[in-house]
């Protein structure tokens, strides 16, 4: 199933760039895929997080047959105290001994159902504490191909709602043994009692029998149908929240709401029929239950007027039948919290069992600190997809301590260079080497403590501020977290927040200006104190003062390290060591700036058009796309 999760997300379009997500108003939806409604496999890999705690298990068990088995006693006692104490000739001793058997009954009763109660709760949650546990930290190692398919909502649920119905089934599961001794139980005593009548008793079962078999597809195909839509509308709902920006400055909030309406409305339609599938059989079992009562009191009535029958049978089969029929209502009821669970379990394992594509070697090497810095690619082809490669044998050598911007129109590759360099992806070809080794025989964490990287679009996490610039290093002191912020020019804007460095920070930093935001994530880099330095796209969204201060800042930010540029603003990358121009994913000019604006290609032709007024722009140029050629 992790390969059908997999395939489901790994749409690409005709270019082999990666798809966008999709938005609100898609009415296009990959439903989910689900298994068999009963899957041995399922119950293998939820039983590999419950044996840890099978000693407990086993106890819970233990008190559920304890007090199973007082269920059957107490109508016993109640026959014994009938036909031996409240009969002309009856013994006060037997009504006493049924009285002290009677509280010793309770007593036991109360007992091991504050066990079972206490064992299965602790059990449960331990166990969903594990899985939740799994699932983050799967989560973090899996390939980001996968996140950058897979909606985040749908995440979600699956962390969420889906880990909540397995609660509700370990919970009832272990219960579930108690009802199932209970109903053999209280089978076998009937029979013992009065074999007749026990067989008389049980001739409504034939037609319990036939409406679950009618009942069963269609209670689980009503099931099925409620999570897909379940999974469908968080997912909406997760990007809707996200994306809540974007739709209030586009007037799409009333679009909006009747795109999610209809996935609102889908499932509140599927959980009303699921609701009604799991609850159809309890007033069947009510009505046989009433039928069962009234044939016994006709029949056993008769006989104990002819007295064929003990008063305190006929008493005890009443009693009976009262509990006979409850372990079936609940067996009932927990048919739709296992439909819900093995459809949660397989949603649980298809997270847990993808494929961690980018993983060390297993004679993988530690990246050291005193690594030369430099970053080579070799004849290097990469795409998102395999069959449209996003770069096309692409060579160059970054050599230690040498700052080299990576430049190009949009689409040609620069990003995916700088997701090469980090190991997020693996290139189908060719070799990216850092510090002089394959980036593939290297251990993922030493790669990543050497590289630090600044992106477009920061991202801060909930916490102080301090804690923030330190997050690539958490032994970083606060006097190195202050010396980072002075050096980017983050310090005075830190201090004049309420708290300083201890200020809390909102949602991804939320309550930061962008640009302040940015100057963090430049702190955060520079206390990484990393040998190379990516900034990818990283002045993108900072204004021309801010932007000032980083040039002077990234004077220190590069000192003895090796860094790698991207970006738009080609003034940004003008004191470059060298500047490698990609089109179309191949490298097609290199150099420092001025003998590339001595070529007069790609280059010149983005800088001057950068820097040129509108109005000196040809005419021929606005109504044609610039020629590019290499």
């Amino acid at each position: 199933m992790a390969e059908e999760l997999e395939t489901e997300r790994s749409d690409v379009r005709d270019d082999g760039r990666r798809p966008p997500r999709a938005v609100v108003g898609s009415h296009r939806v990959e439903e989910e895929m689900f298994g068999k409604a009963f899957d041995g496999n399922i119950i293998k890999r939820i039983w590999t997080f419950v044996h840890p705690y099978r000693r407990q298990v086993l106890l819970s068990v233990a008190a559920v047959l304890t007090f199973t088995a007082m269920q059957l006693l107490i109508p016993l006692i109640i026959r014994y105290a009938i036909d031996h104490g409240m009969q002309p000739g009856g013994s006060r001793s037997a009504l006493t001994w049924a009285m002290i058997a009677f509280l010793a009954a309770i007593l036991i009763n109360y007992i091991a159902s504050y066990w079972q109660e206490t064992l299965v709760g602790n059990v449960a949650e331990e166990v969903l504490f594990d899985i939740r546990k799994a699932m983050f930290s799967h989560l973090q190692r899996v390939s980001l191909s996968f996140m950058d398919k897979t909606e985040v909502g749908r995440l979600m649920s699956r962390l969420q709602g889906d880990v909540n119905s397995m609660q509700e089934f370990l919970e009832t599961s272990v219960l579930s043994v108690g009802d199932i001794a209970l109903l053999f139980g209280i089978v076998f005593v009937m029979l013992y009692l009065d074999f007749k009548l026990g067989l008389l008793t049980l001739s409504v079962l034939p037609i319990l029998f036939v409406v679950r078999l009618f009942w069963l597809p269609l209670a689980r195909k009503s099931f099925m149908a409620a999570h897909e839509t379940n999974s469908v509308a968080n997912g909406a709902l997760a990007e809707a929240i996200h994306g809540v920006r974007a739709v209030q400055s586009m007037d799409r909030q009333g679009v909006n709401f009747m795109l999610y309406d209809d996935k609102a409305k889908a499932n509140l339609k599927t959980h009303l029929s699921a609701a009604r599938y799991a609850q159809v059989m309890v007033p069947i079992v009510d009505s046989l239950t009433g039928v069962a009562m009234a044939l016994v009191i006709v029949v056993g009535g008769a006989r104990v007027l002819n007295q064929a029958l003990d008063v305190g049978v006929l008493v005890a089969f009443l009693f009976y039948i009262q509990r006979f029929f409850d372990p079936i209502r609940s067996l009932t009821l927990q048919y739709s919290v296992m439909q819900r669970a093995m459809a949660s379990g397989q949603r649980l394992t298809e997270v847990l069992d993808v494929p961690v594509e980018i993983k060390d070697a297993p004679n993988a090497r530690e990246l050291t600190a005193d690594m030369d810095g430099s970053v080579e690619f070799r004849d290097v082809v990469f795409g998102y997809h395999p069959k449209h490669p996003v770069l096309k044998h692409v060579s160059f050598k970054v050599n230690p301590g040498e700052t080299v911007a990576l430049v190009g129109p949009t689409g040609s590759g620069k990003s995916s260079c700088m997701s090469l360099i980090h190991r997020f992806y693996d290139a189908q070809q060719g070799q990216v080497l850092v510090g002089g080794h394959d980036v593939r025989d290297l251990t993922q964490d030493s790669l990543g403590n050497q590289i630090a990287m600044v992106l477009q679009e920061p991202f801060l996490f909930t916490g102080t501020v301090f804690e923030n610039i330190r997050y690539h290093k958490a032994q970083a002191t606060r006097e190195q977290v202050i010396e980072a912020a002075r050096a980017v020019g983050a310090h005075d804007f830190i201090i004049r927040l309420p708290h300083g460095y201890d200020s809390m920070l909102g949602e991804r930093g939320g309550n930061l200006s962008l640009g302040q935001r940015q100057l963090l994530s430049f702190a955060r880099a520079l206390v990484a104190d990393a040998k190379i330095l990516v900034l990818d796209e990283a002045t993108a969204n900072i204004d021309s003062y801010t932007e000032m201060l980083i040039q002077k800042a990234l004077v220190k930010l590069l000192e003895n390290r090796t860094g790698l540029v991207i970006a738009h603003r080609l003034a940004t990358i003008r004191e470059a060591d060298r500047i490698i121009v990609l089109q179309n994913g191949e490298l097609i000019e290199s150099g420092n700036h001025q003998e590339l604006m001595n070529n007069r290609k790609l280059y010149s032709r983005l800088y001057n058009l950068n820097y040129a007024s509108f109005d000196d722009i040809p005419d021929a140029m606005l109504s044609r796309e610039p020629p590019i050629t290499s």
